[in-house]
């Protein structure tokens, strides 16, 4: 008998939907599901077909975080957790593979971002939430630092400040609250939220997606440069854009007062 996976892969068009799929424990992480998600990731990034990828959560939740069975029955048999190695052979390669990838990555939240899942998503290019959706920076509770990333996304989306107090109480923070600190850029009510999250996905695989494959590369590289490297790169950019077959069409469209009819090349 074959174990049904804990990842669902989809495709919508030009879009791949990854689910991560242990609703029963809120699609906490385990070596399964990690392992899953990190070959669909990159699954995605080589297949030209996919120009935008959508990672969400079955039933109630996002992601809870790492599963912390496997871990606890370590810590009661007196074993050594090494969870430095833990995170660059699980989760490290799935944030650089999703940062990597020529096309947008989409977190569209649909409940719970806890741990590792709230690292998950704000690795992402984009958050959408549902209503129900929350998000909490929980390491503390457990006495842990952030993880997945956290600590190099979080104070640049949401602030220094802000990111510190999530960190330090493990508060929730709501979806409302995260749309007034820029943690997501869209929320929709729970009903609504599959369809407009797929919705949103789609306009993103039409549009000029080796354009937008600059975009995150020029983005990655102001946040990782100085100021007069980055300015290099951003030309270096803008020069390849501007001999991409989209770009003439967005000149002849935007000339002639129609639609650009994308092509992502």
């Amino acid at each position: 008998m074959t174990s049904r996976s804990p990842l669902r892969v989809e495709r919508d068009g030009a879009t791949a939907i990854l689910t991560l799929d242990r609703g029963d424990v809120l699609n906490a992480f385990d070596e399964a599901l990690t392992e899953a998600l990190n070959a669909a990731v990159a699954n995605a990034a080589r297949d030209q077909a996919i120009r935008a990828v959508v990672i969400t959560g079955a039933g109630r939740a996002f992601s809870a975080g790492q599963d912390l069975d496997d871990r606890l029955a370590t810590i009661e048999r007196g074993g050594d957790l090494h969870l430095g190695d833990e995170l660059r052979r699980r989760y490290h390669p799935v944030i650089a593979a999703i940062r990597a990838m020529r096309k947008p990555v989409i977190a569209a939240v649909n409940g719970v971002a806890a741990g590792a899942g709230l690292g998950l998503a704000i690795a992402c290019d984009v958050r959408l939430a549902a209503t129900s959706a929350t998000f909490r920076a929980a390491w503390g509770r457990v006495g842990l630092v952030p993880d997945a990333g956290s600590a190099f996304f979080l104070p640049r989306l949401v602030g220094w400040g802000k990111a510190l107090d999530m960190i330090l109480t493990g508060e929730p923070v709501d979806a409302a609250e995260a749309l007034r600190i820029g943690l997501v850029t869209r929320v929709w009510p729970d009903a609504e939220f599959p369809a407009k999250s797929r919705e949103y996905a789609a306009m993103l695989a039409n549009g000029a997606t080796e354009a937008f494959a600059l975009t995150k590369q020029g983005l990655n590289a102001a946040m990782a440069r100085g100021f007069e490297d980055f300015l290099e790169v951003e030309a270096e950019l803008q020069d390849r854009a501007g001999r991409t077959a989209d770009y003439a069409r967005g000149v002849r469209a935007f000339a002639s007062k129609q639609p650009p009819d994308f092509e992502g090349r």
